[in-house]
């Protein structure tokens, strides 16, 4: 194909990894993106607006009328074949991100229809077009390290968080990690060590990632000229992508991220001097080489993943040429066929794991978040009267599995089939489960709001008789009452939930979600709203009013301040009663211990005498983080991020009481256990599952 002639691109897959094949085409004077399709065209168009794309479509089909010459397939590997396929039928050359698919059988049918239609069929595989990695080829060719005998390579990755919905193939299936990364390794082994001869991986769940299931890998590569050694994981933090190449007469350390190549040749003369000189001489190297490196990306003559920017690169240059493409349709076969048994195993393995598809036992009654604090305790009361109780879990959990009288199902509360075989055959929910902590605003807006939202559609859908929904006060608004104000179930809500951080802003919106159900559809549902909960279990977790940082509760001001606490037991006892009390349905009730008031400071001293490990704990005044606030504001508004600290967020902490006589009149609740002996780090009353 001459490069005179405008080569018309289109791209199929608005996902993640398409503005960089977006800013690496816009590099080139002969190359004009025509459109691109996803079938999410909301998603398809603000990528378009970015990049100034005139023309957005929902499928590569309606695409047509552009006349592509190439198109880019950057959508999940099972759609790559399907999408190839029509390419070619197009009269497209074709561009795949790795993997070439998920089946060799599709690598066939890819490559048939290339040769049928005299069209280019290649993979991109960017990380051996990195350029750090092509500098290291490079320098072996020149026996920097002499012989190649072994090659490590480890890469510690991550995934955008899951807020909720249809579960995407990385959480939903087993294998897709190493699909995904362990591609990259099988192609970086065959650069460096030859044609791979066998591949033995292994693989675990840690549990460390909430929505990743196998998220260690590791394994062995034997090659033609030496052995490989893999390490993938979704877990060890910090990043890395790294390789170790070990040769004859030294090694060589590749860092992808930083963009650095270190050579450590064996030096004559004693070992420890030899040793000292090697390490003195690359830790000055590396002084130099990282911050030179920032600069350049900086200034923009590093480019962000600069390998998928170069295998677009040089696989236009290779089309425009007429030339051999940089990666062939062989070499993308090869990997699939040592990725695909691997990951075929592992998603059977974690179908098992989880009891994916084997039938729900029947059970009158469903507890979400039964594997934390509260819902552990609800679960336990309800074995002690006798109940067979269905709970919904994420992973695997050994203080659940195998208990008399409960029948564990497996899903993700964000994820709506999930729930709705939780809910199937279920008479009474009683949805405790949240998200108490996360990383960013997707681990909310899964947890909580997806899975309200889930809970109620199903309650709805399967004629559920009650849900019991527990709430929390912090959807009240705080900042608009004086302090030592009482406060009603009928009080204002937060109108800022923003500024006062992300459990806030989901829990309000989950609440209004069972409200709005309430109201508009007569879903017969009661909302509990505790205070602070306490109990044994909960001493380390800082009292309201009270920040946790770098390992130290901050607590803002004297310490003073009285606590709406509520025993664990004694919620559990409400959130049975809203369950069968008659003519509760539609209200809503707070539950807190006004009996005898404990400050923070009395909390912090009772947790640190139950803690085997020192609480560091610090009193800063009000005005000083008031101070700080303002700061983090500002900064907040430069960066256009969300802040931990707010003046705000100062201004709703404050000491109110909580008006429980609906509770009373209408539940017949009366906290038995007392805030005082909920505190005490010796009563361990029912504070842990009946085995």
């Amino acid at each position: 194909m001459s490069s005179s002639k405008s080569i018309r691109v289109g791209l199929v897959g608005a996902g993640y990894v398409s503005p960089y094949h977006i800013r690496a085409l816009q590099t080139l004077p002969h190359v004009a993106i025509v459109g691109i399709a996803d079938i999410d065209t909301d998603r398809a168009r603000r990528l378009a607006t970015q990049f100034a794309i005139r023309r957005v479509y929902g499928s590569l089909a309606e695409m047509r009328e552009e006349s592509p010459d190439v198109v880019h397939i950057l959508t999940p590997p099972p759609s790559h074949c399907r999408l190839a396929l029509e390419a070619f039928e197009m009269g497209c050359h074709v561009f795949v991100e790795k993997p070439l698919a998920s089946t060799s059988e599709e690598c066939d049918q890819m490559m048939a229809a290339a040769a049928r239609a005299g069209r280019v069929l290649s993979v991109n595989h960017s990380a051996r077009m990195d350029p750090v990695v092509l500098r290291g080829l490079q320098l072996l060719e020149q026996g920097s390290c002499g012989e190649v005998l072994a090659v490590d390579f480890c890469r510690s990755s991550d995934y955008p968080l899951y807020a909720g919905g249809p579960m995407p193939a990385p959480f939903r299936q087993g294998g897709y990690p190493f699909q995904d990364m362990g591609v990259h390794a099988l192609y970086l082994m065959e650069a460096f060590l030859g044609t791979i001869r066998d591949v033995d991986i292994r693989y675990r769940s840690t549990g460390k990632n909430p929505n990743v299931f196998f998220d260690e890998w590791r394994g062995t590569v034997e090659c033609a000229r030496g052995t490989g050694q893999i390490y993938l994981s979704w877990a060890a933090r910090p990043m890395r992508n790294e390789l170790v190449i070990h040769g004859t007469k030294g090694y060589m350390h590749l860092d992808c991220f930083l963009q650095t190549c270190t050579i450590h040749n064996s030096l004559p003369g004693p070992k420890a001097i030899g040793a000292s000189i090697d390490g003195v001489t690359n830790a000055l190297g590396t002084l130099y080489k990282v911050p030179r490196n920032m600069l350049r990306f900086l200034t923009g003559r590093l480019r962000p993943s600069p390998g998928i920017h170069a295998g677009v690169i040089q696989f236009h240059d290779a089309l425009s040429r007429g030339a051999r493409p940089p990666v062939s349709m062989e070499e993308g076969r090869r990997m699939v066929v040592f990725t695909e048994g691997i990951t075929r195993r592992a998603d059977v393995d974690k179908d098992r794991a989880l009891r994916i598809g084997e039938p729900s036992k029947p059970a009158r009654i469903l507890v979400t978040g039964a594997a934390g604090f509260l819902g552990s305790a609800l679960l336990e009361r309800l074995r002690l009267q006798g109940e067979t109780v269905r709970v919904l879990l994420r992973r695997p959990d050994p203080r659940l599995e195998g208990l008399a009288g409960v029948n564990v199902v497996y899903g993700d509360l964000g994820e709506p089939d999930a729930v709705d075989r939780a809910v199937s055959g279920i008479d009474l929910v009683y949805h405790v489960g949240a998200t108490m902590r996360g990383r960013g605003w997707g681990d909310f807006e899964s947890g909580t709001v997806w899975g309200t939202k889930n809970i109620v559609d199903s309650c709805r859908r399967h004629g559920v008789t009650r849900l019991v929904y527990v709430s929390s006060m912090t959807v009240l608004d705080y900042a608009s009452h004086r302090p030592g104000a009482t406060v009603a179930e009928g009080a204002p809500l937060e109108p800022r939930p923003e500024q006062r951080g992300f459990y806030t802003q989901s829990k309000l919106m989950a609440e209004k979600l069972v409200l709005e159900a309430i109201r508009e559809h007569n879903l017969p549902a009661v909302i509990l709203r505790p205070g602070q909960i306490s109990g044994p279990g909960t001493e380390s977790i800082p009292p309201y009013g009270t920040i946790a940082l770098a390992g130290r509760w901050i607590v803002i001001g004297s310490g003073k301040l009285k606590l709406p606490l509520v025993h664990v037991q004694d919620v559990v006892t409400g959130i049975i009663s809203a369950a069968s009390r008659p003519g509760v349905c539609g209200s809503i009730f707070h539950l807190v211990d006004h009996s005898t008031l404990v400050t923070q400071n009395e909390y912090i001293d009772r947790c640190r005498a139950s803690l085997s490990k020192g609480l560091r704990v610090m009193h800063v005044a009000k005005p000083v983080l008031y101070s700080i606030g303002i700061a983090l504001e500002i900064l907040g508004r430069l960066l256009h991020r969300g802040v931990p600290l707010s003046r705000y967020r100062m201004d709703s902490i404050k000491e109110l009481r909580f008006d429980c006589s609906l509770a009373k009149r209408e539940l017949g609740w009366e906290p038995g256990l007392g805030e005082r002996k909920g505190l005490d780090p010796c009563d361990r009353s029912q504070a842990s599952l009946v085995p």
